[in-house]
């Protein structure tokens, strides 16, 4: 049996992908984890592959009874030793054209990837300053550059990247590290689900709006379960986050991608070129130019 010598971890969104692989190579590797997620047979199923020692806890982070509750949980288990780690991963994708994405939706989409993170990091931050802990908050590298029809999930990326800049200054004088993991396509969000969104959306534009964006939006749906399929394996992240929680001195960000080396000239290009011709490479690429 592991030993567990590594202090305590919380981490959100621990149903699949990302958020799972985490919670069981940080358990693996002798932290106590505390795995919050939003239904029981995500629970057992996690139970099933992990040590006696991790706990689920069920927590909706778009729920502030539920986060305090959490809170009050982990608070009582831990003590004095308090949460060496803090890992904000849950969010969602609202995807589509900006002048047909439905407002409630784009609220949600930053209530659950803003505020949703922001109440949690309010909820347990006294157990991290027990600890001098770190917050890792996962991002994505939709933060830095925004791309067409995924304007929700970068706006609230772009959002939380800069709750994490200032966040980091804040908590200085206690010691207290604050990072951002920016992975670009992971290979754990499940292809059918993309179709099965993209579909439900596309049934509900209206002729003009499929007129004017439903090739483009197409091939944008084409093209990200493409990635679903071929993007890097969530332990790649997983182990980002390990390291970020082990290192002596850790980045204040962590970029991960399958294709580092195009990603980094991405972010570049994007950095340097004027925005019309970066705009315009983007066009090309997307196949949008001459969408109209």
């Amino acid at each position: 049996m592991v030993q567990r010598q590594k202090g305590a971890v919380l981490i959100t969104g621990t149903s699949t992908g990302v958020g799972r692989a985490a919670a069981l190579l940080l358990d693996k590797k002798g932290y106590r984890v505390f795995a919050a997620l939003r239904q029981e047979k995500d629970a057992e199923s996690l139970k099933h592959d992990a040590s006696e020692n991790l706990t689920p806890i069920l927590m909706d982070i778009t729920k502030g009874e539920e986060i305090k509750l959490a809170a009050d949980i982990v608070s009582k288990a831990v003590g004095d030793e308090g949460l060496v780690g803090l890992v904000n991963n849950a969010g969602l994708l609202v995807d589509g054209p900006v002048e047909y994405i439905a407002i409630d939706d784009l609220r949600w989409q930053f209530e659950v990837n803003v505020f949703g993170q922001i109440a949690v990091t309010q909820a347990f931050l006294p157990l991290i300053r027990k600890a001098k802990g770190r917050i890792i908050n996962i991002g994505s590298v939709g933060g830095k550059i925004a791309g067409p029809f995924v304007s929700a999930l970068c706006a609230s990326k772009f959002a939380l990247e800069a709750f994490t800049d200032a966040l980091r200054i804040e908590l200085d004088p206690w010691d207290i590290e604050v990072i951002l993991v920016e992975p670009g396509s992971i290979a754990s969000a499940a292809p059918d689900k993309v179709e099965e969104s993209f579909q439900k959306n596309f049934a509900n534009m209206s002729l003009e709006a499929k007129a004017m964006y439903g090739d483009a939006y197409k091939f944008y749906v084409e093209g990200l379960i493409r990635s679903n399929r071929t993007g890097m394996p969530p332990e790649q992240v997983a182990n980002a986050i390990l390291e970020a929680l082990e290192a002596s001195k850790p980045k204040t960000r962590y970029f991960l991608s399958k294709g580092q080396i195009f990603l980094m000239l991405e972010l570049m290009l994007k950095k340097f070129m004027p925005d019309r011709s970066f705009d315009a490479m983007i066009l090309k690429s997307w196949k949008l130019k001459n969408q109209n």
